[in-house]
């Protein structure tokens, strides 16, 4: 279920960056969640810097990211969770701490498909299994 999106202006950062930046939030999200690493989807917009303003003033690199997590979650791992990955982008882009924003976005289980099928459902199925083997 661990969904991430990042958004960053364009030209600021390398490629390498960018492929590094993924790889480093998705594994530090799956270490927080103690989620499957291949459960993680990341994803990386660029904002052209004329499309991106902070304070009124255009291209100015100030990172965002959002992350989606079920809703039942507790608050001291969605706080975890959000500055593992500000220390991410920290690290990766060594971008100013206090430029950072980021949320996280509780989804019902039962408003969320994996497969074409609710997460509570697939979720119960995966408990079954563990309990009879």
């Amino acid at each position: 279920m661990p969904i991430l999106e990042v958004h960053l202006v364009e030209g600021m950062h390398t490629a390498n960056q960018q492929a590094e930046l993924l790889r480093t939030m998705s594994r530090r999200y799956a270490e927080v969640l103690e989620s499957p690493l291949e459960r993680v989807r990341a994803y990386l917009t660029l904002h052209r810097p004329e499309h991106w303003a902070v304070g009124g003033v255009a291209g100015v690199a100030a990172p965002y990211f959002t992350a989606i997590v079920l809703a039942d979650r507790p608050v001291e791992q969605r706080h975890r969770l959000l500055g593992a990955l500000t220390d991410a982008l920290v690290d990766v882009l060594g971008v100013d701490r206090r430029s950072i924003r980021g949320r996280i976005i509780p989804v019902s289980p039962d408003d969320w498909g994996i497969g074409g099928v609710p997460a509570s459902s697939v979720r119960r199925d995966e408990i079954a299994a563990r309990a009879r083997s």
